[in-house]
């Protein structure tokens, strides 16, 4: 599993007119089953993408083709992680230890 951290690079209008396109290509993802959830930061400087991935080499492929990133107004950062303990709603998503 990875968390996909993105931070603006450029200002929020920069941003902003990238946005539908972005919010394109979340939908996409999530219709896939690559997304399990995603949001903005708190202040709005970035967003927060939990996914699913075979690799990193896939996770930071599919960080690559956002919109946002391809536009040049973010980076991201991949963070993988194994969920070993998960909340009972999220426990298909649970990995083993080792």
């Amino acid at each position: 599993m990875f968390v996909l951290e993105l931070t603006y690079t450029a200002p929020l209008d920069a941003v902003d007119a990238l946005l539908p396109a972005h919010v394109a290509w979340l939908d996409e993802q999530f219709g896939k089953g690559v997304f399990l959830l995603a949001g903005r930061k708190n202040p709005r400087d970035g967003g927060i993408i939990l996914a699913l991935a075979e690799d990193r080499a896939r996770a930071e492929e599919i960080a690559a083709g956002d919109p946002f990133a391809t536009g040049g107004v973010c980076a991201y950062r991949v963070t993988e992680f194994d969920a070993t303990r998960t909340a009972p709603a999220l426990e298909r998503f649970r990995e083993t230890e080792g």
